[in-house]
């Protein structure tokens, strides 16, 4: 096995990344500083300098890494759903789910779009809304196409809203401390946002009492009780 002090950079690398959004999960992303991110990899700076010049270069691997990721679990999502409208659930889900294993990740995506300067790492974040809404908006034009969503739907309007969503249930984990919490909330939080696209006839049939809108975890769980 090698030794902790002498990965692969690559491996080094990745590990940089993680220990940084572990950090951020505890802390203020702006207040971490190499020398934090270091001591939490139990190497000492001038090691971490090897692989990373400043704490920016940090910053744009770390959201590359979370562009990679994110990405590729909202594609695979909406690739196995059955219609757009499921598949726009099912990403809503998987980014609720990225945000519980990795809670360090929007606060630093937040605290990088409040920089007030022009940064590299701001701009990767801006690329990653820009693609994430993208994707959003040709899934509600289909759903239009088929009869899902309602015709009229504004689909960058709605995509908008749906990051907002998601927004909000983050500073809600933010408030109580709980990022856990938000799987729970989730699938109402959806609920109400499905009911604003859907079109009439869906939106009619999915009111009716008996609908679960609990998290598929915690369907599961009961299911299996």
């Amino acid at each position: 096995m090698a030794h902790p002090k002498h990965l692969p950079a690559e491996q080094r690398r990745n590990d940089t990344v993680r220990a940084l959004i572990a950090l951020a999960a505890e802390q203020n992303p702006t207040d971490i500083t190499t020398a934090a991110v270091a001591k939490r990899m139990g190497l000492t700076q001038g090691a971490l300098f090897r692989h990373f010049p400043s704490k920016d270069a940090i910053l744009e691997a770390v959201m590359e890494w979370v562009a990679e990721r994110l990405l590729a679990r909202i594609d695979k999502a909406a690739q196995t759903a059955s219609s757009p409208l499921t598949a726009v659930e099912a990403i809503f889900l998987t980014h609720i789910e990225f945000v519980i294993k990795h809670p360090g990740v929007p606060r630093m995506l937040i605290g990088e779009l409040q920089r007030s300067e022009n940064t590299v790492a701001k701009g990767m974040v801006r690329t990653l809304l820009r693609c994430y809404t993208e994707r959003l908006i040709r899934l509600m034009e289909e759903g239009k196409k088929q009869g899902q969503l309602d015709a009229d739907l504004d689909s960058s309007a709605a995509a908008t809203l749906f990051v907002g969503t998601i927004q909000g249930l983050v500073m809600q984990s933010l408030l109580t401390g709980n990022v856990s919490h938000i799987r729970r909330q989730a699938p109402g939080a959806f609920a109400i946002y499905r009911r604003g696209i859907a079109s009439g006839q869906l939106s009619t049939q999915e009111s009716g009492v008996g609908h679960d809108h609990r998290h598929p975890v915690e369907r599961k769980k009961w299911s299996d009780r």
